[in-house]
């Protein structure tokens, strides 16, 4: 009975009004479930997107702990989401009470109705904050492919980093900061402390498991991405029924029959793919047009300057030297005079 309240509240948060026309506008601010869809579709789907929601005025005045997670690190298709949510080190029950717990072993439906809470409920938004990063599919894989490569740690870290950055520009009192590891956790967390200091950082792994804090954000990141894929467009034109593509991680079988339908043989694929994952380029390999491309001529240019070399040649076995006159002098009619 619970699921199927958990359901129908979900469903009232997420469908709204149909008669609103948010999604056709930019929507500045996120304060509901409602609102997240329409806010995401009204901006560009190849770029990064990062959104702060208001920090409350006790975040600013009191020590708070900060919890960072992402979301979406393995699929293939759609952005990777980054979250991070803060609260003071008093108001710890408030997570409690949201029910913030491991994400992984939370419903989509909990995790919307948790978020949801999160934004209109008094007792939650007037102590917790919280902020997200998606980064575009797009970037990732470009990120991946450039002459110096970023890996997808890289690109995980600085997007971690960035989100801390901007809730401290924001004015958010930290004083604590909890992290779900990325890589090793010693060396993640002596390259948070280089570039914060003054933070008691805890890297950890499973900590969305362990911390609440880290939970909340996770749920956020979470909720993110599963609503960043229902309202995707594609500007390639793809018309895709209820975003039938699957999960997107790489051994979904709708996932891939998703990759192996819709490859364009020149262009690759539309830009919901990661198209530096593996199972992506080897989708391409076996259907794409092979693409040759001419390399830069190589050829030398006829004339480069007089050679260095070209003074040590016409000596005879006597050691005398034998130089061709000077074009300078022959143009000028002029000649070496060594007596006067």
């Amino acid at each position: 009975m619970e699921d199927i309240k958990i359901k129908e509240e979900n469903k009232t948060i997420a469908e709204g009004d149909p008669s609103d026309d948010e999604d056709k506008k930019d929507i500045g601010k996120i304060t509901s479930l409602k609102s997240l869809g329409p806010f995401i579709a009204s901006r560009e789907n190849s770029q990064n997107t990062v959104y702060l929601s208001d920090v409350p005025a006790v975040c600013k005045d009191k020590p708070c702990m900060l919890g960072v997670d992402e979301a979406g690190r393995g699929p293939v298709l759609g952005p990777m989401v980054y979250g991070i949510s803060y609260c003071p080190l008093e108001s710890k029950q408030a997570l409690i009470d949201l029910g913030c717990a491991d994400s992984k072993q939370l419903t989509e439906e909990k995790r919307d109705v948790i978020f949801n809470e999160l934004n209109t409920l008094e007792y939650a938004n007037s102590c917790v904050g919280w902020a997200v990063e998606i980064i575009s599919p797009n970037v990732i894989s470009t990120s991946m492919y450039r002459r110096a490569k970023c890996s997808l740690n890289e690109v995980s870290m600085e997007s971690a980093m960035g989100l801390i950055q901007q809730a401290i520009d924001a004015g958010v009192n930290i004083a604590e900061v909890y992290v779900d590891t990325v890589g090793p956790p010693e060396k993640y967390q002596e390259k948070l402390l280089r570039r914060f200091p003054n933070f008691k950082i805890t890297v950890a792994k499973k900590a969305d498991s362990t911390y609440p804090i880290v939970s909340a954000a996770s749920i956020c990141a979470k909720v993110t991405r599963d609503h960043a894929l229902k309202v995707w467009r594609f500007p390639e034109g793809l018309v895709i029924k209820d975003n039938a593509f699957g999960s997107g991680y790489p051994g979904d079988p709708v996932t891939k029959r998703f990759l192996t339908e819709h490859i364009d043989l020149v262009f690759g694929f539309p830009r919901l793919v990661r198209f530096s994952w593996s199972t992506a380029e080897n989708a391409l390999a076996n259907k794409a047009y092979d693409m040759e491309f001419d390399e830069p001529d190589s050829e030398k240019p006829k004339y480069a300057g007089t050679k260095l070399t070209k003074f040590f040649k016409g000596t005879t076995k006597d050691g005398e030297v034998i130089r061709e006159e000077c074009r300078f002098f022959k143009q000028r009619h002029l000649s070496n005079v060594f007596e006067f």
